[in-house]
């Protein structure tokens, strides 16, 4: 078996925190009296909550300070922390928690690698916690995807090499990181958001695991 290692992104690909999101910076960005709607948000998808923040600006043409870009940052994430209070295991994305249930069985190890700060906090309300050896996010890493270090960062923590691991992306920026570190990456979604991806599924319950641990 080529694969020993499974190496997740966490919001559009595990569970659907996409939603809430995005109402937290709509939310924002009309206080500022920016326009943002669904297709700007796909700019948001896999970087981190500063970048997103210096876009949202740079859209508004708003000159502000890194204090107030951290602290307008910081108001968004808390309407977004306020709308996960009510998230459980049924906000995982379809085939995610067969997945996750499976990978021991397949002797596969898992890790968390995404640019979100909340992930502990998301992890620990769906339930799979546990299932992870290594959980990389945006407390741990200082580069932001497209640069490949959260998924370098989960390389080592795994103790395993690059060919040996999967990417599971539902972004560009993720897809370009995973092949800038020379990984494999499935992504998750339509092929023309995904064009770096080196195969593409609609969600993980269309992946077939025992063809993928075979390649």
């Amino acid at each position: 078996m080529r694969y020993k290692a499974f190496l997740f992104d966490l919001d559009g690909v595990l569970v659907d925190t996409a939603r809430y999101h995005y109402l937290a910076w709509k939310q924002l960005a009309d206080e500022l009296g920016i326009p943002f709607d669904e297709t700007r948000n796909e700019a948001f998808k896999g970087v981190s909550r500063i970048r997103c923040m210096e876009l949202l600006a740079q859209w508004g043409g708003l000159c502000v300070s890194d204090s107030e870009m951290k602290a307008l940052a910081d108001r968004k994430n808390t309407w977004y922390v306020q709308m996960l209070s009510k998230l459980d295991s049924r906000a995982l994305l379809p085939g995610a928690g067969h997945m996750l249930d499976r990978a021991a069985d397949w002797g596969v190890k898992c890790a968390i690698c995404s640019a979100s700060k909340n992930t502990p906090l998301i992890i620990e309300k769906l339930g799979i916690s546990e299932v992870f050896s290594c959980v990389i996010d945006g407390n741990i890493t200082s580069k932001a995807k497209p640069d490949p270090e959260v998924f370098l960062l989960a390389v080592s923590g795994l103790g395993v090499n690059k060919n040996e691991c999967v990417i599971f992306e539902d972004a560009q920026a993720g897809a370009e990181a995973g092949k800038s570190a020379g990984i494999f990456v499935v992504g998750v979604g339509i092929k023309e958001n995904i064009p770096s991806a080196d195969m593409h599924i609609p969600d993980l319950a269309h992946l077939d695991v025992g063809e993928l641990l075979a390649l």
